[in-house]
Formats: C-alpha cells, sequence, structure tokens
C-alpha cells in the first residue's frame, strides 16, 4: 500500500534544544517527515548531519531539505548564477549526509523575459548542478517547487517537463502556491486531479508513488501569493485534494508550512486519514 507521510517544514516549534532532538519528538507524535530549512544558510554541522542519519532511519522519518531563497538560475549574471548553483549544491550535499531523499528550491525568477528563454537557460543551469553533484557521488533527488507569484519560474507543467528531460530532477508541488499564484484557481478536485495527471504523464506512476509535497493555508491577491496561513483560516478545498491523493495512490512526504508547522501537519494527517 502506498504511504504518505506528513510533518513538518523545519524543528517542530515545541523543540527548542536543536535538531537531534526533532527526530524523537515527531516519532513521539506518530509524524513521519521533516524538512530542513536551509533557507538562510546550510547550517547543519557534518557531525551532526550523520547522527541524524541515524536517527530518521531508526524512527522512520524520511528528511527533505528547502534550500536557500538566494536561488535565482535566470540571474543576468554569470557570477550571480554560480552563486545560485553553489546554494543549491551545498544543500543537497548536506541533505545526502544526513540521508535525506530530495531538496527543493524556488528555481528563478523570469525578469519580463520569454518564459521559453527562462525555461533554456533554468535548464543549463540545473544540468550544470546535476553533473557537479554526480561527480561528488551525492545521490539525492533535486526537486524545483512551483512557485506561489506570476513572476516566478515555476508553474508544475513547465517543471514536469524539465524533469522528464533531465535525470536526477524531480518537481516539488506546492499546492497552496498553485492556488495563490492563480488568484484561487487549482482548489477543485478536478483541477487538483490535472496536477497529478500531468504529474503521471511526464515522470510516470512511480512519482506520483513518492512525491515531496508542500502544503499550508495561504493569503494571495492578483499579484500572487502574499503569506502563509494555518490551515483552518484558509480557504484551501482540503477534502478535495485528500481525495484526489488517495484516488491517485498519492504516496511521499506532506510537509506542513503552515505558521503552526507541527500542529497543522498532525491537523493535515488526519483530515487525510478520515477521507
Amino acid at each position: 500500500m502506498t504511504r504518505l507521510r506528513f510533518g513538518t517544514g523545519g524543528i517542530p516549534r515545541p523543540i527548542t534544544t536543536g535538531i537531534l532532538d526533532a527526530i524523537p519528538w515527531l516519532e513521539q507524535n506518530n509524524l513521519h517527515c521533516m524538512e530542513l530549512e536551509f533557507v538562510h544558510s546550510t547550517w547543519l554541522k557534518e557531525e551532526a548531519a550523520e547522527e541524524l542519519k541515524k536517527q530518521a532511519k531508526k524512527a522512520d522519518v524520511t528528511l527533505t531539505a528547502h534550500g536557500s531563497y538566494y536561488i535565482n538560475l535566470n540571474a543576468a549574471e554569470e557570477k550571480k548564477r554560480e552563486a545560485s548553483r553553489n546554494r543549491v549544491i551545498g544543500a543537497a550535499h548536506r541533505t545526502w549526509q544526513a540521508g535525506g531523499e530530495s531538496v527543493t528550491f524556488h528555481p528563478a525568477f523570469y525578469l519580463k523575459q520569454d518564459p521559453e528563454k527562462v525555461y533554456a537557460q533554468v535548464k543549463e543551469q540545473m544540468k550544470l548542478i546535476l553533473q557537479e553533484l554526480h561527480n561528488e557521488g551525492v545521490d539525492i533527488t533535486i526537486s524545483p517547487e512551483t512557485t506561489g507569484k506570476p513572476t516566478q519560474m515555476g508553474t508544475y507543467e513547465e517543471l514536469c517537463k524539465l524533469a522528464s528531460e533531465l535525470e536526477g530532477m524531480s518537481i516539488c508541488v506546492d499546492f497552496a502556491h498553485l492556488h495563490a499564484r492563480t488568484n484561487g484557481a487549482y482548489n477543485t478536485y478536478e483541477e487538483y486531479s490535472k496536477v497529478l495527471e500531468t504529474v503521471e504523464n511526464y515522470l510516470g506512476k512511480e512519482r506520483l508513488r513518492n512525491m515531496h509535497i508542500h502544503l499550508s493555508g495561504i493569503e494571495y491577491g492578483p499579484k500572487g501569493e502574499k503569506n502563509h496561513l494555518t490551515c483552518v483560516e484558509s480557504d484551501m478545498n482540503w477534502d478535495a485534494l485528500f481525495k484526489a491523493f488517495k484516488d491517485y495512490s498519492v504516496g511521499g512526504c506532506v510537509i506542513s508550512e503552515s505558521p503552526i508547522i507541527e500542529e497543522d501537519a498532525l491537523w493535515m494527517k488526519k483530515k487525510y486519514e478520515g477521507i
């Protein structure tokens, strides 16, 4: 049976003593994944990563990571593109040392350019990233995230297409971002199903069984995402989304990015199990 795990985007808030106390808390609370938040820096030390790997394996907790906010693979200057690549590579390497399975990040801004031109640039940058990780022997999936604003590269269609063309790449689907990016669309069973069918068509049924998903409530407007909300504050159609997950046998990790990460991870898990 396909397993869908629920967990937190970051260390659960009750834990104030550091990352190595997070896994026991997750295990005790029946949550089975956690995302390392490398959004400002890759702060996890190598020794701690090795211990975290042991803990997570023993507790059956899957680890993912969110790379730096300071990434734009479509930057005009090569120096900035190189810095962006290095940030992805650094996060991927440390996550792999911790036994993590997938690293996500916001890939690029369109900068008012033709989306096809941006796609080609991001593809070239992704090739360099994947080649470097391969050369280093780092076996981890690189999963750019669907983004919440129309100014950002990151529709699910373009990321699925890109992932189908590059070995070692997948996609992180943030369903709240899809909802915000379209100013309120992608909130019905039919629309959720369309996303999952696109993932399957480009990446195969097996990818549906091992997805990297972000979820939260979200506030949005004509320009897209404003900020994350708790699940109950939002207008997300949770019943339709979780029914689609079950009907399409979605597995993998659902990472709560709510302001109350652990409470909403548990809320979503209970909601999903009740469908």
